[in-house]
């Protein structure tokens, strides 16, 4: 009898890779693949990498050879986002067998096929500057209890700090009809909640003219059966009046958002080139908590741009207090080559930035604590999620994560409970 060959995923940076290491895998299971864990030994080993910082490539290649080394006889596959922007890297580490950029990965099984029939490394990598078309990668069943769906890649945007947009490409949507069609099978499957994700997630549409992010929401808050929709990131400029009017009016889209600030001065946007201003960043932000008052607001936050002074540093930090997100989601400025933003002046020292990180991590534990107990003794819907010990463990929809003690059998569920202590962690008790 033939062995069963097994492949191993290791998954690198945001939801979206997440979302396409899954539909690769999907991809072997029907091939005829097993599933190995990837500390493990394995025929074929997927590294889908991350390119955002330069610790995420550092942590690429570090995973990389950790491969090689644990099977130097397994095809290990590198995809994604450092293959794409730093092939040569990748070509230059001995016992590297496919490269594959962002496209591509639907094919991945026939790649490694490839290399398996001919001994040559394989390289499958475009110019995703040059790429018009969404690539489908579908996933029919999830590890986790809320499903994530992928409905655009991609970016327009060029921030002088970021790479995305030459690893990932212009920004493309994907099919409405696709989108829904694989929603409704999602809900089908005991999916109650959704999760809509992509490189510049409600960008998505604007490849298409006629139907916008405000559009499709309205449409998939009606597919019969879903109780959450929710959104991994959204732009301020992106959250206009109907969108604003979606989330006040349907109890199926949840009142949280994450919605990346990135600085909080004029002076720094202007230099990242954010297209925005304080000024039109809160008061798309009034308009949403004046619709939606207990709204649960998550950011992202750069530190060390070039150019940030202490004092620009404090105007960030009173900005946050201000705005009074519930957490923040704090990264130290990356010099990345290739990009406006690594060729300013006054470069911020490492132990500058190192310390602005430590001063606001420690100022997002103070605003989600301050969140907590504006919630305290308050009723939340939350979908229990995985068990810890004695407690079921979930989010809210305004995306709290609340332990209660029980026994029930309550994963995949959304269940009604009180928030009754704020301590140490968030506990709740089922509300009968």
């Amino acid at each position: 009898m033939e062995k069963v060959k097994k492949v191993a995923f290791h998954t690198l940076g945001c939801k979206v890779n997440s979302y396409e290491s899954e539909a690769m895998l999907e991809l072997f299971k029907e091939a005829g693949y097993q599933e190995a864990e990837f500390k493990d030994e394995s025929d074929v080993y997927i590294i889908n990498t991350c390119t955002v910082t330069n610790t995420g490539d550092r942590k690429s290649r570090q995973i990389i050879r950790q491969a090689i080394k644990r099977n130097p006889d397994a095809v290990v596959c590198v995809v994604g986002c450092y293959a794409q922007v730093s092939k040569d890297e990748v070509l230059a580490i001995e016992g590297v067998g496919v490269i594959i950029g962002t496209r591509y990965k639907d094919g991945i099984v026939d790649l490694v096929n490839e290399h398996l029939r001919t001994g040559e490394v394989v390289v499958k990598i475009d110019d995703v500057l040059r790429l018009s078309e969404f690539e489908e990668l579908e996933i029919h069943n999830f590890k986790n209890t809320r499903a994530f769906l992928k409905i655009q890649d991609g970016c327009n945007n060029f921030c002088t700090y970021c790479i995305i947009p030459y690893s990932r490409g212009k920004l493309r949507s994907r099919d409405r009809e696709s989108v829904l069609a694989q929603a409704k099978e999602l809900v089908s499957k005991g999916f109650v909640e959704i999760v809509l994700t992509g490189i510049h997630t409600a960008g998505y549409g604007e490849d298409f003219g006629d139907y916008d992010f405000g559009d499709l929401l309205e449409e998939l808050s009606g597919v019969p059966g879903l109780k959450r929709l929710r959104i991994s990131s959204i732009e301020t400029s992106q959250i206009t009046d109907k969108i604003v009017g979606l989330i006040s009016e349907n109890k199926v889209i949840v009142d949280h958002l994450h919605v990346p600030i990135q600085a909080g001065s004029d002076e720094i946007l202007k230099k990242m080139r954010r297209k925005y201003t304080l000024e039109q960043f809160e008061e798309r932000i009034a308009a949403l908590r004046e619709k939606v008052p207990n709204m649960a607001l998550s950011t992202d936050i750069i530190v060390g741009f070039p150019g940030e002074t202490d004092e620009l540093f404090e105007k960030t930090v009173a900005t946050l207090k201000r705005i009074n997100f519930m957490q923040l989601h704090v990264f130290p400025y990356s010099r990345r080559k290739n990009t406006p933003a690594a060729n300013m002046a006054n470069q911020v020292e490492e132990q500058v930035k190192k310390r602005r990180v430590s001063e606001l991590v420690a100022l997002s534990k103070e605003l989600t604590a301050k969140y907590a107990r504006a919630n305290l003794d308050v009723i939340q819907d939350v979908l229990f999620e995985s068990r810890e010990g004695d407690y079921l463990v979930g989010h809210s929809s305004n995306y709290l994560k609340i332990k209660v003690a029980t026994d029930a059998y309550l994963i995949g569920q959304i269940v009604p409970v009180r928030l009754v202590n704020i301590e140490d962690e968030l506990i709740g008790e089922i509300v009968k």
